[in-house]
């Protein structure tokens, strides 16, 4: 019988497709990144869903994916950094999927992120200040969201182990 999906969330750059490509190797799930799995629903980046038809836009096709995703057993999906913040997106995934948050401290989150240029929301010469407050704000929503909360300040390996020592 397949198991039930899990669900990682956590801030940008906190590890959820690295992680989440590893946990589902190691559990012998499918990996899904939910961002990638839009992406070729309609055959552009999220930056060109952004650049062509809005974050409004996107928010919608990742309501659509979460819906389909959630419905699918053996599955470790690696939500958007801010899938999570929608309750509506919390609660289909609720229902089915186990909800892990990757914590990592903002810190860390900056760090990793200070050469990214792929995240539409951080393409802005305020990146930093743009990431502590985008990480106050979802911070508390990730939490709210997660049924299991996992320190992501290790290596891939030790986060994954974590994860699956408590599964």
């Amino acid at each position: 019988m397949a198991r039930r999906s899990i669900v990682l969330c956590g801030f940008m750059g906190c590890g959820k497709s690295t992680i989440g490509s590893l946990l589902a190797r190691k559990t012998g799930m499918s990996f899904v990144d939910l961002d990638a799995y839009i992406e070729k629903k309609e055959n552009k980046t999220v930056n060109q869903i952004f650049a062509d038809s809005g974050e409004d836009y996107f928010r919608m096709k990742e309501r659509e994916a979460v819906q389909e995703l959630a419905g699918k057993k053996g599955l470790v999906i690696a939500a958007g950094g801010g899938t999570l913040t929608f309750p509506e997106n919390v609660e289909v995934f609720r229902r089915s999927c186990l909800i892990v948050l990757l914590d990592i401290p903002v810190e860390v989150a900056a760090k990793r992120l200070q050469y990214d240029t792929t995240r539409p929301l951080l393409a802005r010469p305020d990146k930093e200040q743009v990431i502590r407050e985008l990480y106050d704000k979802r911070l508390p929503l990730y939490h709210a969201a997660a049924e299991l909360v996992v320190n992501a300040d290790d290596s891939p390996m030790q986060v994954c182990m974590a994860i699956m020592a408590e599964l």
